[in-house]
């Protein structure tokens, strides 16, 4: 959400998505950034966004707003800061000391923009660096940039930085989002990339419009049939166990323990989203 448009982040207060971004950033002209930071900070720490986890993109590192967004983000204690262009571990440290110096809660997590060859090509040192760095989001935009790739329907120039960013990831037990789709008016397309990046691993993925949410929300929950197949698996595996028997099969299917712990992560996921009453967005 455009960090200088009240408007916008008034209509945030409404929208089923798990996570807001309050940008600070590429949404916000250089002549707006410090009013933008105001008003991102007021809003963060308003409590009118019920459940939703509230994030504050600053300018990125190097930039003449970078130090004045973390100290002003850290002060207001939102559920995360988020950073663009996070390159190494070092950076991390130097994040997490900004933050602490300027007196965020221990709750306000890290997140970590990777955008860059440098990023990807050291992801497992970034997402490792500190406890408080939960979340990596794909910067698909610019790591396209970067690669001098072209950005075309499923993304093979991107697809071994994306890859190799989940494995980082899920090493480090972490989570990760997947990049922004950029033509709100290819509904087709944005559905497909939402599915393949539920394929690839992700566990949700970032939006750039209001009409986004419901397809990506859809796309990366379990489905009703995936919920009862999960349902399924779990009571053949435990009945079985409970029988002594060491051979499990669910319409002809071996059933092992992986496949147990994926239909439990499946069961969980759907109960927190209809917790939460949204779906995996941000």
């Amino acid at each position: 959400m455009p960090g200088a448009n009240a408007r916008a982040l008034e209509k945030a207060q409404t929208l089923p998505a798990d996570a807001l971004i309050l940008d600070l950033e590429d949404a916000v002209a250089p002549d707006a950034k410090v009013e933008a930071r105001e008003r991102v900070c007021a809003a963060a720490s308003s409590g009118q966004y019920g459940r939703r986890e509230i994030a504050i993109r600053v300018n990125g590192i190097g930039t003449p707003w970078h130090d004045d967004d973390l100290a002003a983000a850290g002060a207001a204690g939102p559920d995360a800061v988020l950073v663009p262009k996070v390159n190494s571990a070092a950076e991390v440290h130097a994040i997490e000391a900004a933050l602490v110096a300027a007196g965020a809660p221990d709750r306000t997590a890290v997140w970590a923009m990777l955008e860059t060859p440098q990023a990807v090509l050291g992801a497992a040192e970034i997402v490792s660096a500190s406890p408080r760095l939960r979340v990596l989001v794909m910067g698909t935009n610019d790591l396209a940039k970067e690669l001098h790739a072209e950005q075309v329907p499923g993304r093979q120039p991107l697809l071994y930085g994306l890859s190799a960013c989940v494995l980082a990831a899920r090493h480090a037990d972490k989570v990760i989002l997947d990049g922004v789709f950029n033509d709100i008016t290819d509904e087709a397309g944005f559905e497909a990339e939402c599915v393949q990046g539920r394929q690839l691993g992700f566990d949700g993925k970032t939006l750039i419009h209001p009409s986004q949410l419901e397809p990506c929300n859809r796309v990366f929950a379990p489905s009703d049939d995936e919920i009862t197949q999960a349902r399924r698996i779990i009571t053949a595996f435990e009945q079985a166990e409970a029988e002594g028997k060491g051979v499990v099969t669910v319409d002809g299917r071996m059933i092992e323990n992986l496949h147990v712990d994926n239909a439990r992560r499946a069961i969980a996921l759907a109960d927190a989203i209809a917790d939460l009453g949204g779906g995996p967005s941000a």
